[in-house]
């Protein structure tokens, strides 16, 4: 096991031995069986329709660079840590998509983002510079001050309309974080990205060349404003922003508005049940379609109903038959127009088109909403309201038969958070959220700040706990007598953290000293600071395990989803090692310095291991 996080090239190869083997080599892609393989798919001409910026080509040295860093538990800032499924992640985003790749890869059903809009005011968040080394920049990520708190200095720069990179910077900034986010969506699941008029161009051409140009379902308008903005300099109200939504496959769609069935009765006492009552107007011409104009007859009383002009929906044939089932409902006056019976029993979905136009819920919701929880403090500027959230929450992530679990790795005051929690309380079903914040510091004149809140993940943390609260007591003011299913209000918190192991640097070695100091990492390679549940934790997410995965700690063992993976961190003896073998895990990883001065030991229990099918490592 290497103490990297997985990356997107190893993901693809391996795809790509599975469904293509006859392209690979000696283990490498062969250039020229693959032209052979796809054909004219290839395209060779170098004049094509392609999104290009500055320090592009970099970015995919991001993206290749695994992360070396670690999720540590802070059970003292969770709430019900052994019980909850939610988990809220303090630490720079990109790491932490780095860090999930293996742990969560095809399990989000959903991702909403609120980034920034580059409107030429936002400090961006730059720990991928391209020109660095990786020490460089883990010391960077990590300045912190004399209080432990990320000092900002080292994490921002201003990305102002006057810079020469200006859409650049943004574009350098977003790419990588939507590349590694697709990976971790099912194959059915959707991405939702809110964006205003400064990026919407770079980023609909950017969701096009990461999720597919044929994967965009909508380009949803969020009118914001509820009246018109007087201090506009150009004449102009801009009183909408918009939110991009991409499928991660052809198998992704959006839920659907819900149809109304206060419009199905049943009148007559129809015995096929409630129905509504439909036009039947065409819409050609008779030079267009002559073969449904024509003058309509009701048999029962011979009233003759002329033709619309754009004909009927009909042709005759079916009509008759239409009539004959008593599906076509006659007007007693004449100059009235027929029309068609549409039972309710007969509809394929119960559902409709979800309009692209979201025109109830403004930004003052949002505010007004973070303003009652924290008793009338304005912590946050602009943040969403919480209800369209829910609204695209209920078009993304509303299966009842497979786990949802909702992604926001921008997730600011965290409105995410407190937006599946309230919708699962009215619609009682289990939604699980993720939310990654970084621990970016209040300013110091901020009424946060004031508060004693020192970062802005702190102050989305309160949020959560106190819209938690909130939920509860209504909840129990509720006389629901057929709900009695518990709802999931707490979370577990994770900090992004060094490495629980030392690592072996192949940069920065220039003295004899140097080199000692990483040749002790072949005698001990645990970190001075590590403890074993951080290195539970570390080793769970680095074998594929998510942060749920349940740990039960017995005589010495760290067991992981019922014999799933078993830890030895403690101590190691015949005895240990047979019981380990007794409960039959698939895995088995114990450190090396537990057999210290008992090579025989070890021997016997890589032999052992190998014999009973188990995967031993060491560390």
């Amino acid at each position: 096991m290497t103490g990297n996080s997985q990356i997107p090239k190893d993901i693809l190869l391996t795809n790509l031995k599975e469904l293509t083997p006859e392209i690979f080599s000696e283990g490498k892609i062969d250039w020229e069986r693959l032209k052979a393989t796809l054909g004219e798919d290839i395209n060779f001409n170098n004049e094509r329709y392609v999104l290009n910026w500055a320090g592009k080509s970099d970015v995919f040295r991001v993206l290749q660079s695994p992360s070396t860093r670690t999720l540590i538990p802070a059970k003292e800032e969770s709430i019900d840590f052994d019980e909850t499924e939610n988990i809220f992640i303090e630490g720079e985003n990109l790491e932490v998509l780095k860090i999930l790749q293996k742990s969560y890869f095809g399990k989000i059903k959903m991702i909403y983002i609120d980034p920034p809009y580059n409107t030429g005011n936002d400090s961006f968040i730059y720990p991928d510079k391209f020109s660095e080394t990786k020490e460089e920049y883990q010391k960077r990520v990590g300045d912190k001050d004399e209080e432990g708190y990320m000092t900002k200095e080292g994490m921002y720069r201003k990305n102002s309309k006057e810079n020469g990179q200006y859409h650049s910077n943004w574009l350098n900034m977003m790419y990588p974080r939507l590349f590694l986010s697709k990976n971790l969506l099912k194959d059915d699941g959707a991405i939702f990205v809110s964006i205003d008029d400064n990026e919407i161009h770079n980023l609909r051409l950017l969701m096009n060349e990461i999720f597919g140009e044929e994967n965009f379902i909508a380009q949803f308008i969020w009118k914001r404003r509820q009246n018109v903005d007087s201090r506009s300099k150009n004449g102009a109200s801009t009183d909408h922003e918009y939110i991009i939504c991409y499928r991660k496959s052809d198998n992704g769609l959006i839920r659907g508005a819900e149809k109304d069935m206060n419009k199905y009765s049943n009148p007559d006492n129809d015995k096929r049940g409630d129905w509504m009552s439909a036009d039947m107007t065409g819409l050609a011409t008779k030079e267009q379609r002559p073969n449904l104009h024509y003058d309509l007859e009701d048999p029962k009383t011979g009233i003759v109903y002329p033709c619309p002009p754009t004909g009927w929906r009909y042709e005759p044939k079916r009509m008759m038959s239409l009539i004959k089932n008593d599906e076509i409902i006659f007007p007693k006056n004449p100059e009235g127009r027929p029309r068609r019976k549409k039972f309710q029993r007969d509809l394929e979905s119960e559902f409709t088109g979800f309009s692209t136009i979201l025109n109830t819920v403004y930004n003052t919701q949002g505010t007004r909403e973070v303003r009652t929880i924290f008793d009338d403090k304005e912590y946050f500027d602009f943040p969403k309201p919480k209800d369209l959230i829910k609204l695209l929450i209920q078009q993304g992530a509303s299966s009842i038969e497979e786990e949802n679990i909702i992604l926001d790795f921008f997730s600011g005051s965290g409105t995410t958070a407190h937006a599946v929690m309230e919708l699962n309380r009215e619609e009682d079903i289990d939604r699980k959220y993720i939310c990654v914040q970084l621990p970016e510091n209040c300013i110091e004149k901020s009424e946060a700040f004031k508060a004693g809140y020192k970062t802005i993940a702190e102050v989305a943390k309160e949020r959560i706990k106190r819209a938690a609260k909130l939920i509860k007591e209504d909840k129990q003011n509720e006389l629901d007598f057929n709900s009695e299913k518990k709802i999931d209000l707490g979370f577990k918190v994770f900090k992004l953290s060094d490495s629980n192991f030392k690592l072996w640097r192949q940069q920065g070695i220039e003295t004899a000293e140097d080199l000692e100091k990483q040749m002790e990492l072949f005698t001990n390679p645990i970190s001075e600071e590590a403890q074993n549940e951080n290195m539970v934790y570390e080793l769970l997410i680095k074998s594929g395990f998510d942060l749920n995965s349940e740990i039960q700690q017995i005589n010495n063992m760290y067991i992981v989803n019922t014999n799933e993976m078993i830890l030895l961190l403690e101590s190691v003896s015949n005895e240990i090692i047979n019981e380990v073998i007794h409960l039959k895990p698939q895995k088995v990883i114990a450190l090396d310095k537990l057999f210290e001065g008992n090579d025989q030991l070890k021997t016997n229990t890589v032999l052992q291991m190998k014999d009973s099918g188990i995967d031993f490592k060491t560390i």
